[in-house]
């Protein structure tokens, strides 16, 4: 598994950090200052939003991972900023359009080979405004009805919409 953290150093004392067995698993440790540092997951959001005719709305992605595949659209959770608030972010950021929470559809883990272990946290949104335009990370931003969706590029939006399709 990719570790989300690259330090090498303590930020504390300086001294280089080394993996020990604490608490049950592997950790990164500083022997000289005692400090452990916890890997934890980083948190990531999508939303699920559909158009009036119940069209589901997807990004054609423009960076790694992924590139030019289609997801949810997406993002990563800034500090001091909450899940809903993110996911509503990352929805105008990425299609133009305005939405508000309908509801929490899951909370899925994953491993990226390029980011490390994530927890990504899916929520329905109803569209409340805004136009339909790609913006930031998205290449693409298009509506598709659900006998015509393409494949996805991550196995939680997969899932997610799923929960919300059955």
């Amino acid at each position: 598994m990719k570790s989300n953290l690259s330090i090498k150093f303590c930020p504390y004392c300086g001294y280089k950090l080394a993996r020990k067995i604490l608490e049950g698993r592997k950790r990164l440790y500083c022997s000289k200052c005692g400090k452990i540092f916890y890997e934890n997951p980083t948190p990531v959001v999508a939303v699920i939003a559909r158009d009036d005719e119940g069209k589901i709305l997807l990004i054609k992605r423009k960076i790694e991972p992924r590139k030019g595949e289609w997801a949810l659209p997406s993002g990563f959770m800034e500090i001091e900023e909450s899940p809903i608030k993110a996911a509503l972010r990352e929805l105008a950021e990425e299609t133009g359009l305005k939405g508000k929470s309908k509801r929490l559809i899951g909370v899925y883990p994953n491993n990226s080979e390029i980011h490390g272990y994530l927890v990504i946290i899916i929520y329905e949104t109803e569209i409340i405004g805004g136009k339909l335009c790609a913006g930031d990370d998205a290449e693409e931003a298009k509506f598709f009805t659900v006998n015509q969706l393409p494949p996805l590029a991550f196995q939680s939006h997969r899932e997610a919409l799923g929960e919300v399709l059955k």
